[in-house]
């Protein structure tokens, strides 16, 4: 289903970069599949494999109206013969509502359409345990992959990068990805996390899920170390952007011919530049993690009308 190979290590060749003495790769972890890319696959790979060890008759998550993770879930499900259920924020919604949802229910996810009061209890094991009286033999994976072999599953991505860098930028969202990667740094290396949230508290929600995961204070210490979060790039919030970032994301496009989005990569790849300009990356080899998530835009881009990728 899933070929590693296809997510390829590709440097951007830029005279500004080049002046700063920076090498700059991005892993294209978009490329593994048009709907299961980049992070959500890495999340999703071993709550699959659980799910096909308890031999449950499916899994059940959670997701808004164009979340990538659903589409991902619904994808990988119907790919190894399991059924799926996606949780919706939104009882105004439904199944017609928009091309997410759309391909959702194409892969045969059954789609249940809530209130946001009663999906602020997602996380909830009470709330799980009542969505089970129903669908008694679905594994419960939490919105975004968010737990601990969604972070394992994110951690092996490491493995398939050449060792030698400096740093490594990822955009962050439930922060199980960075989290996984923060895993796998070597200790003379750092990261740089993008919170796409305004608002948002990286190393509170990190802690929490090196916690469920049972790693000691003082390797959760050690770890947050090496971690610098850049939270200042969040153009407005979660989904929100401005001319400036569309601008970016279309210049980029047209320079290096590769897609980012403008709710996670497009976020992260302006602040690494910004940073860049500042002088705070000079001599380093940095390493870009592409998380995919181009599918769940469409409608920004439909929204404000600007071509990206023209």
């Amino acid at each position: 289903m899933i070929d590693l190979e296809k997510s390829v290590t590709q440097q951007i060749e830029s005279t500004f970069l080049k002046e700063r003495g920076i090498e700059l790769f991005i892993k294209r972890d978009d490329l593994l599949h048009s709907e299961i890319s980049g992070n959500k696959w890495r999340k999703l790979k071993f709550n699959l494999d659980k799910c096909v060890h308890q031999k449950n008759a499916g899994i059940l998550t959670f997701g808004g109206a164009y979340s990538n993770h659903l589409v991902a879930a619904a994808a990988a499900c119907a790919s190894v013969g399991l059924k799926s259920i996606g949780i919706v924020r939104g009882e105004e919604l439904n199944s017609k509502s928009n091309g997410t949802l759309v391909r959702c229910e194409e892969y045969g996810m059954e789609l249940q359409f809530i209130s946001r009061e009663e999906y602020s209890l997602r996380n909830e094991r009470y709330y799980h345990e009542e969505l089970l009286l129903e669908s008694s033999n679905f594994l419960v994976v939490p919105e975004g992959g968010a737990n601990y072999l969604g972070m394992i599953g994110c951690q092996e991505l490491i493995s398939e990068i050449d060792g030698d860098f400096d740093s490594i930028f990822v955009a962050q969202g439930t922060t199980t990805t960075s989290c996984g990667l923060a895993l796998g740094l070597d200790e003379d290396q750092k990261m740089y996390v993008v919170p796409t949230l305004k608002g948002f508290n990286s190393f509170e929600e990190m802690n929490s899920l090196f916690n469920k995961a049972a790693l000691s204070q003082e390797a959760i210490d050690q770890i947050e170390n090496q971690i610098v979060v850049c939270d200042q790039y969040h153009f407005g919030g979660y989904g929100k952007c401005t001319q400036e970032l569309l601008e970016f994301i279309h210049d980029f496009h047209t320079n290096h011919r590769i897609k980012l989005d403008p709710v996670y990569t497009g976020k992260a790849m302006y602040a690494l530049m910004d940073l860049a300009k500042s002088g705070t990356l000079d001599n380093q080899k940095i390493i870009f993690i592409h998380t995919g998530g181009i599918q769940g835009s469409q409608s920004i881009i439909d929204k404000t009308g600007f071509n990206f990728y023209s």
